[in-house]
């Protein structure tokens, strides 16, 4: 264990009311303990502890929103610097990998059963609801639409944020479970819902929620905008080189392709966000890394309409001032009349949320107000036999969360199929 490390191992206080693992962790990891057993350099124990609740923490240890959640909530971070979580995870991850320690050393032997679950989507809900069921023995397949397991983490994520050899040891570690998988299979196309309710006792949908939405502006239609999920998604990016780029919203994604585009050559690129910084949901350390790699922030900005003949020449935006309406608590942006102004312009990202696909209204499950899958308590959806979790369903739009959507999902799978 290098110094480092050791500093802030030795920095956490393993505080009886552990509000990191019980307040401030989507997965409720058990956090004090594996520091406990990174003190006393039991690094088999310690992956053993975090393996109880996440199949994840080479990832999550990098990308979650830990001043969001588990280092928010630490009692250190009261009166000062919160413990390194994150980057503790992602030691026990790596030590892991070092020492050779795979899942099956945390899970012991698995007995199989007779049962068959069908896991549509191998992104961060759909790997861990089958690593949680393989654990118990259940014969498991996991249908992908691509040629790699990893969903977001592959397809949203940029390598300079997530190194693609951790991606692809965490997939290994799962997939030695025993865990089958189908490539290059799309729910709709290659395989249907019928097909596979014949197959297996249990589906579990996870194929996420990657659309991007939409202002509705005028404009918007015009050659030059594109959405930022589908840019990080398929990888394949207009020439920025030399170019304007206007990067619309304030989440993570906003972030990834800012950061991305000005890798790629871009001139400028601007972040044009219509609330203030302290109400960006991005993650703190993500929108300074981005200002140190040059990004622009315009705050308190809306844009008005996107302008062009063929192609983006400028966008019109709008001052915009933060009111606290009656009965809200949080400050809503309201546009300053007569504050609009124009830019050039070359290239517009929307990164503003993102939608389910259109082939989620051809399944026949019953969707909620806003076009996700509705599914119970028990995860599951209008038909019993079928299970959905992660942005699918609406989940918070962390890994964390849509991981913990698909554990629970498979205890609950488990309870009614055994």
């Amino acid at each position: 264990m290098n110094e480092e490390i050791k500093e802030k191992v030795n920095y956490c206080l393993n505080c009886k009311i552990k509000p990191c693992e019980l307040k401030g962790c989507p997965l409720e990891n058990h956090i004090p303990e594996m520091i406990k057993l990174l003190k006393e350099e039991k690094y088999k124990e310690a992956y053993q502890e975090i393996s109880k609740t996440t199949v994840l923490p080479g990832v999550c240890g990098r990308i979650c929103p830990h001043q969001k959640q588990c280092q928010g909530s630490c009692v250190r971070g009261i009166k000062g610097e919160p413990v390194s979580i994150g980057d503790l995870e992602a030691f026990t991850f790596d030590k892991a990998n070092e020492l050779g320690y795979s899942l099956l050393d945390c899970y012991g032997e698995i007995k199989k059963s007779n049962k068959k679950v069908a896991v549509i989507g191998g992104g961060p809900a759909g790997l861990t609801c089958a690593a949680f069921l393989a654990k118990e023995g259940i014969d498991v397949t996991i249908y992908e639409k691509y040629n790699k397991l990893g969903g977001i983490l592959v397809h949203g994520i940029p390598d300079f944020r997530l190194p693609r050899e951790v991606i692809d040891k965490t997939i290994e570690k799962i997939l030695d479970l025993g865990i089958n998988v189908k490539y290059n299979e799309i729910l709709g196309k290659t395989i249907t819902l019928e097909e596979l309710k014949k197959q297996y006792d249990a589906i579990f949908l996870s194929i996420g929620a990657n659309k991007s939405s939409k202002m509705g502006v005028e404009g918007e239609e015009l050659p030059g905008v594109y959405g930022g999920n589908e840019l990080l998604e398929n990888g394949i990016y207009p020439d920025f080189t030399g170019k304007k780029v206007a990067v619309i919203g304030g989440g993570n994604v906003a972030m990834d392709c800012s950061r991305t585009i000005k890798r790629l050559g871009a001139k400028e690129v601007k972040v044009i966000y219509r609330r203030a910084e302290k109400q960006m949901p991005a993650e703190e350390k993500e929108v300074l890394e981005a200002k140190q790699e040059g990004i622009e922030f315009m705050f308190q900005n809306n844009i008005v309409k996107i302008i062009g003949d063929n192609k983006v020449e400028k966008v019109e935006l709008i001052k915009t001032k933060l009111v606290k309406r009656e009965g809200e608590t949080r400050e809503v942006p309201v546009n300053i009349e007569n504050s609009n102004y124009q830019i050039d312009i070359d290239y517009i990202i929307m990164a503003l949320g993102s939608q389910v696909s259109e082939e989620v209204l051809t399944l026949g499950l019953t969707l909620n107000k806003w076009g996700n899958i509705l599914v119970d308590d028990n995860y599951q959806t209008s038909d019993k036999k079928i299970y959905a979790g992660g942005d699918l369903v609406g989940m918070k739009g962390t890994v964390a969360w849509a991981a913990k959507s698909g554990r629970e999902a498979a205890k609950k799978i488990l309870e009614n199929i055994k």
